[in-house]
């Protein structure tokens, strides 16, 4: 029978001297690692409410669910998000838009209910490039710290951005150059 590959090794089985067998060679090479990285000047350390570290400009932090310009939710409960979320964190409840609720969603098929589980969340951002209508975004906030798991279930009233333009949250420096680019023609601005 033939391999599959050709990574076999061969082992020798050759016996240890003394030093070897009582490891104070290994010790002193590992005790002189840490002392080394023990005295370094570099603080790693900050202190964090005070001082905030720069984060890049693509971090993928807290969820968001935006709205258009008219201020009607972007979201149509396509489900595309909650299917290409690797994690399977995301879950939803679509509903059909009802008479006078023209303002408030832009198709007729919105999403009555929206939950993201932030403790399954790996933050990879494929829900973000799976919406074809460019609902939902991952922000630079912070997902704050709890004891409980309950409030890590955030549903449409923690991720749906406010209807006040002043308060709306700006995820255009998460996007390249090149999408930027490509919103600014004409035909294709059919999410706005």
């Amino acid at each position: 029978m033939q391999p599959l590959t050709n990574r076999s090794q061969v082992v020798s089985n050759k016996k240890m001297t003394l030093m070897e067998r009582i490891y104070l060679p290994a010790i002193i090479k590992g005790m002189s690692i840490t002392l080394r990285h023990f005295f370094r000047p570099k603080k790693a350390t900050i202190q964090y409410p005070e001082q905030k570290r720069p984060f890049s400009q693509v971090y993928r932090g807290m969820h968001v669910l935006k709205r258009d310009d008219q201020g009607r939710e972007r979201c149509t409960a396509c489900g595309l998000c909650a299917l290409a979320c690797p994690a399977e964190a995301i879950s939803m409840v679509s509903a059909e838009r009802k008479k006078g609720e023209e303002g408030l969603y832009r198709e007729e098929k919105y999403a009555a209910v929206y939950e993201i589980n932030m403790l399954r969340c790996i933050f990879c951002g494929d829900c973000e490039e799976a919406c074809p209508k460019e609902a939902i975004f991952l922000t630079d906030r912070l997902v704050e710290a709890d004891y409980l798991r309950k409030p890590f279930v955030f549903g449409k009233d923690e991720l749906v951005e406010p209807m006040e333009k002043s308060k709306r949250i700006d995820v255009s420096k998460r996007q390249t150059p090149a999408v930027l680019k490509f919103k600014e023609q004409k035909q294709y601005a059919h999410n706005r």
